[in-house]
C-alpha cells in the first residue's frame, strides 16, 4: 500500500501518522522515566538532549543550505542573544527563511 501525500486523505494520513507517533514517542518517554533514578549526571543528559536534538536536525541544514538558511541561522542567534527566549529566536529563524524564499526565490 502506498499513500500519496499530495491528495487531501493522503495528508491527512500522513499527519495523522506523525501526531501519533510523536505522541506515543512523548508517552513512552514518561513512561519509562518512571524507571529511572534521577540522580545529577541523568538531570544533566536530561537537560543537554534538546540541544543535542536540535543539533541533530540542523547539522544536515547548516552543510547543505542556501543564503536562506544561513540568514535564518543569523537571525537565530541575534534573537537569541538578545532576548534568551528558544521559541522566539527559532520563530525568528524560520520567518527569515519563509520570507527569503517566497521573496527572492532563494
Amino acid at each position: 500500500m502506498t499513500i500519496d501525500p499530495s491528495t487531501p486523505a493522503g495528508l491527512a494520513l500522513v499527519i495523522a501518522a506523525m501526531t501519533v507517533t510523536a505522541y506515543m514517542t512523548r508517552v513512552a518517554g514518561f513512561f519509562l522515566m518512571r524507571f529511572v533514578a534521577v540522580t545529577p549526571r541523568v538531570e544533566a543528559w536530561l537537560k543537554a538532549l534538546p540541544l543535542a536534538i536540535m543539533g541533530s536536525i540542523l547539522a544536515p541544514i547548516a552543510a547543505h543550505g542556501g543564503p536562506a538558511e544561513y540568514a535564518g541561522f543569523a537571525a537565530t542567534i541575534a534573537v537569541f542573544l538578545l532576548k534568551r527566549n528558544d521559541i522566539l529566536a527559532a520563530l525568528a529563524g524560520m520567518a527569515t527563511v519563509a520570507l527569503l524564499r517566497a521573496g527572492f526565490g532563494f
